[in-house]
């Protein structure tokens, strides 16, 4: 690789990393804003939570409909046509009073994360040589998306300490997203040897009917439903602690965030000595361990045991993602990782409202972390199976000799 191609991936690389930081800053900031709407707005629980579901809402629409956009009409005008829809959605956010204005707004903005995201997640495999370079780079990309989770809501904190609205952060990432445009119009992206024009909608509906993309996709659920219901809810279930760590409750969820980006560390460490589907099953164990020892110890363990769980969520995503797609050819990865984030938000809305509905019913946030408990424990079982069964093991072999 020449020094001026080397510069170039380097770009793109650095692009991609961003841009995961960028959304990551305003969807994994609703734990603190969403308290904020439910009292400016006299909201319940479910109806507060529709900030999350219809952000998601346009995450999985996105993802199914538009996902193929990336093999279509590249990775470069998709990802600048996403970061546009995202940053102008940011910026009237930003500006907007009423709740329905609000919600529509999110939904368009998730709309727009659904098509940038793709195309990164597609330009991931474009400058990845093998099946341990995408992993590897996906949980860097996934490492700059757990920072951006520590900087979203802490913004909001800021803001709502100076009592200035949390509608501030929306605006910084609709500006940010203003540089980003720039920089991806302006970066040269790897030479794409199959042509994209064939690329269609109808080419999204078979992935759905493939074994491992539908394999991937539900343990992916799974994984997502148990993770939100961390960075929604969480603060809520903690509101109600008043012994002598009042001040750990305050703080939880930016420890679950700097856990998770920490997380990082350990996960690399840990897949650098066992497998990926070993590493997977022992994080899955770790996760419903901290879910189970906060039921049984109530409101108090659960202050330090549900921020705990970043540190083993870290590599679970990035890891499940990159096999998914990896297991395809690099014409479709656009299209499969359509697939994979369509339920990934699909989970990150219906877990949230499913818990939401639990929750409003018992008349307390605890009910809903015993569904997502049980999240918990499924993922659990899935990777345990994925493990011993290892379905993927053939296609990734021959995605390694085909780089």
């Amino acid at each position: 690789m020449t020094d001026q191609n080397a510069a170039s991936v380097g770009l793109v690389r650095l692009l991609t990393c961003l841009m995961f930081f960028t959304f990551a800053m305003t969807t994994d900031a609703v734990g603190n804003v969403i308290p904020e709407l439910i009292k400016e707005h006299g909201l319940s629980m479910t109806a507060g939570g529709a900030f999350q579901y219809f952000t998601m809402g346009g995450i999985a629409v996105g993802a199914l409909l538009l996902g193929f956009l990336a093999d279509r009409i590249g990775r470069k005008l998709t990802i600048i046509l996403g970061l546009a829809l995202y940053g102008l959605a940011s910026l009237l956010v930003a500006v907007s009073g009423q709740y329905i204005m609000l919600v529509a707004l999110v939904c368009v903005s998730g709309l727009g994360i659904s098509v940038f995201k793709t195309g990164a997640l597609a330009l991931i495999g474009d400058v990845s040589s093998s099946t341990t370079s995408h992993t590897r780079f996906m949980n860097t990309a996934e490492g700059f998306f757990a920072v951006g989770a520590i900087v979203g809501p802490a913004i909001v904190e800021r803001l709502i300490y100076a009592g200035m609205s949390w509608k501030w952060l929306y605006g910084i990432a609709g500006l940010i997203c203003a540089l980003l445009v720039a920089m991806a119009a302006s970066a040269k992206y790897p030479q794409r040897v199959v042509p994209v024009e064939r690329a269609n909608l109808s080419q999204m509906l078979p992935m759905l009917r493939d074994p491992l993309a539908l394999g991937f996709s539900l343990v992916v659920m799974l994984y997502v439903a148990t993770e939100s219901a961390i960075y929604v809810w969480m603060p809520t279930l903690l509101k109600e602690y008043t012994g002598s760590y009042t001040w750990l409750a305050a703080k939880a969820l930016a420890l679950f965030f700097l856990l998770r980006a920490l997380g990082r560390f350990v996960g690399a460490w840990l897949l650098d000595r066992v497998s990926w589907t070993v590493a997977l099953v022992i994080m899955a164990f770790l996760i419903f361990a901290c879910f189970a020892g906060a039921l049984l110890g109530g409101v108090t363990l659960a202050t330090w045991l549900l921020p705990l769980t970043g540190l083993f969520m870290s590599i679970v995503y990035p890891t499940l993602n990159s096999k998914a797609i990896s297991c395809f050819p690099k014409d479709r990865h656009g299209a499969i990782a359509g697939v994979i984030l369509f339920f990934t938000a699909l989970a990150a809305a219906a877990g949230p409202l499913a818990m939401a509905a639990v929750s409003d019913a018992a008349g307390g946030a605890r009910a809903g972390f015993v569904l997502a408990a049980g999240f918990s424990l499924l993922l659990l079982v899935g990777l345990a199976a994925n493990w011993l069964v290892n379905p993927a093991r053939h296609r990734l072999q021959l995605s390694d000799g085909a780089a």
